[in-house]
């Protein structure tokens, strides 16, 4: 069993697997006659590969143990995935790089606060919706009629903390 520690998310860190957006603090342009902040950096999103379309869906999470145990991660290569939680429902993400199976030197786990969105890059290696309290989040991403979702097992499962 390997032990993967979780750590507040940051963009730098996350670059790589994707990109990530927070109102907290964050610097962005005043719209609508000055009543609201615009904060742009969900990244660039890519739903229309090979026909797909742009969907935007309400995922209900369960609540779930952010230690796991992790062995099962899943990836979609034509198009990337955006989660936004409702209501301030912080979230895990578990991630790795990698072609056909993910490069499991590449693993990282975040904390993701309820403030904060991610975008995940096409083909990002990643654990479904992990969200110690449950929570609802809307999720932005390509749909077609073949589905693009890849699964594979690490070769060790992975405990977090």
């Amino acid at each position: 069993m390997k032990r993967l520690a979780l750590r507040p998310i940051d963009a730098v860190a996350f670059a790589p697997y994707g990109a990530l957006a927070d109102a907290e603090g964050a610097v962005g342009r005043p719209i609508n006659d000055g009543t609201s902040l615009r904060v742009d950096g969900v990244g660039e999103l890519l739903l229309t590969a090979e026909g797909g379309v742009p969907c935007l869906a309400l995922f209900r999470a369960q609540p779930r143990d952010p230690a796991g145990p992790w062995q099962v991660l899943e990836r979609h290569r034509l198009g990337t995935q955006t989660f936004v939680p409702l209501g301030g429902a912080a979230f895990v993400l578990l991630v790795a790089l990698g072609g056909d199976a993910p490069d499991e030197a590449t693993l990282a786990a975040f904390h993701v606060a309820g403030h904060q969105a991610v975008t995940l890059h096409a083909g990002t290696w990643h654990h479904g919706l992990i969200a110690p309290q449950g929570g609802d989040f809307v999720v932005i991403e390509r749909r077609a009629a073949a589905e693009d979702c890849e699964l594979a097992r690490l070769a060790e499962v992975v405990t977090l903390g």
